[in-house]
């Protein structure tokens, strides 16, 4: 997405083979100079969590993806859409009729699952969840922009259908 949206310039480049590999990975590099014994319960609480994230992530992406692709197809033939001036569908149940980031939600719950196996020694650890929430709102809020710009008041009738940007019922 970042590629097609922005570009590969230095940007990406540096937060490829830079940022994200410095500091995605400060979990790993904890736990190996600080072995953590988790509970049979935390473990459980962060294996749920991420099979809960992977299976929402990769569900609400695949629904788009195949709404885009086949409109009519039996798994996705049953969603209610916003009809827009523009002539395309917005989706207004399923995955989407949840939050219109979804997909972003579950990215995140991933990412809680990824730094709770440091347990609750040092913030470091948490770094990288704290920053993905950050940056998760705001490419959330800069989509709600350019969504905005590119449907109008469609775009004020489907927030209104679907109110939540990330978290049902909270934000």
């Amino acid at each position: 997405m970042d590629i097609t949206t922005e570009g590969f310039g230095f940007m990406l480049a540096w937060g490829d083979l830079t940022w994200v590999p410095f500091t995605y990975t400060l979990q790993a590099r904890f736990l190996v100079s600080n072995p953590v014994n988790l509970s049979p319960s935390m473990v459980i609480i962060i294996l749920v969590l991420e099979i809960a994230g992977l299976y929402s992530f990769r569900a609400s992406n695949g629904q788009k993806d195949q709404f885009r692709r086949d409109p009519k197809h039996e798994s996705v033939a049953h969603l209610r859409t916003l009809k827009t001036k523009r002539g395309t569908e917005l989706l207004i149940t399923g995955w989407w009729g949840i939050a219109r980031h979804i997909n972003y939600t579950a990215d995140w719950t991933m990412a809680w699952a990824w730094c709770l196996v440091t347990g609750f020694i040092t913030p470091i650890t948490y770094f990288y969840v704290i920053y993905f929430g950050i940056l998760l709102v705001h490419r959330e809020r800069r989509d709600d922009a350019a969504c905005k710009k590119k449907y109008g008041e469609d775009w004020d009738k489907y927030c209104a259908i679907v109110p939540y940007r990330l978290i049902p019922g909270v934000y």
